[in-house]
């Protein structure tokens, strides 16, 4: 919609301004093509260097999708309707992830699901104190899509299924080590590596601004984390994490016994592929599969009435633990796509 988010050139920067700090920037279907149609153009135009991505207001840069409307959709059947944003989303995610100029992005406060997306898979990625990033996805009955499995299957050890079971948010220092940024900015320089990146100062002033990030409290957890999640099923998991018996283990098994089941074990497969594959188009594909069908088959329409429509925080979930999900089920969220699968063709948008 108009006023969502502003694309406009600024001497040699494509800059792009997400523009609803009243929603925490969420991501709408218009807001991804006309970001889309921003890239297209400035990657074959000699007169840009870069692009730089930021947001207005201070308590995110984008939490994500734009969940009330994917609700209505579901709710009134319109199945289709939301597989063309997922197909449109994901297509600008691998275009941001293979675009052939910097694609820097300012990621201060809020980065959750479809911010990731449009954020983490740029050259640069830049943090500050306020920044909190995380794939909280399995708790609203989806699973960590926007190619944010292929983020979480290469994180250290087994650190990614943590962090995509759990849903657990990073600080800054989190988000460095787990891959998600790459760059720590304190925040009293933050307004001047933006007027500095919005000038046209370009990679020089992210090398000029970068500090050494926080410490990372996943690096000092990840011996144990790895030993929890070195299973072959999340049921295990959860058990190893309860034996542990530390305030952040209890936790943990508590996140992952609380999400849908059908999520967390579809997540568990995703992620797993993913880590045998390096192709991002490969793992959004298999995302979508996913994803494509969440609205009809999975818990998602629950997870969104639970989180933010009604706001009980008391999903009932169609199954009532991870051993109730049917093999048949699972099978079938990763079937290939009837109508086809995901591609990366521009044209497929309708």
């Amino acid at each position: 919609m108009a006023g969502d988010v502003i694309t406009e050139t600024n001497g040699t920067v494509g800059l792009i301004v997400l523009t609803r700090p009243k929603a925490m920037n969420a991501l709408t279907h218009e807001m991804a093509l006309e970001i889309e149609t921003a890239l297209d153009a400035w990657a074959c135009d000699e007169a840009i260097d870069y692009v730089l991505i930021e947001a207005t207001g201070d308590r995110a840069f984008c939490a994500g999708g734009d969940l009330q409307w994917l609700y209505a959709a579901g709710k009134a059947g319109q199945f289709k309707e939301a597989a063309q944003f997922w197909r449109d989303e994901y297509r600008l995610n691998h275009k941001i992830a293979t675009f052939p100029k910097p694609y820097i992005a300012l990621m201060h406060g809020v980065v959750m699901g479809g911010g990731v997306g449009i954020s983490a898979h740029g050259s640069h990625r830049i943090v500050t104190e306020s920044s909190v990033i995380a794939m909280p996805e399995c708790s609203v009955g989806l699973i960590p899509d926007v190619g944010g499995s292929l983020i979480l299957a290469n994180a250290p050890g087994r650190i990614g299924t943590y962090l995509g079971l759990t849903g657990t948010r990073m600080g800054p220092g989190d988000a460095v080590f787990a891959g998600f940024a790459d760059t720590f900015v304190s925040s009293d320089k933050w307004p001047a590596l933006q007027e500095a990146l919005r000038c046209g100062a370009g990679i020089s002033a992210v090398q000029e601004f970068a500090v050494e990030p926080p410490e990372s409290e996943l690096a000092r957890l990840q011996p144990r984390i790895d030993a929890a999640f070195e299973c072959k099923r999340p049921g295990d998991a959860i058990a190893a994490l309860e034996r542990l018996n530390e305030e952040w283990s209890k936790k943990a098994a508590l996140r992952i016994a609380s999400a849908s089941p059908l999520a967390v074990a579809a997540a568990w497969h995703v992620i797993a592929a993913a880590r045998r594959c390096d192709h991002l188009a490969n793992v959004l594909q298999l995302e979508f599969r996913f994803t494509s069908r969440a609205l009809e088959h999975s818990d998602f329409i629950e997870g969104i009435r639970a989180a933010v429509i009604e706001k009980d925080r008391s999903p009932r979930w169609t199954h009532a633990s991870l051993t109730d999900v049917p093999i048949e089920l699972l099978a079938l969220m990763a079937e290939p796509v009837e109508g086809g699968d995901l591609t990366f063709q521009t044209t497929e948008t309708g």
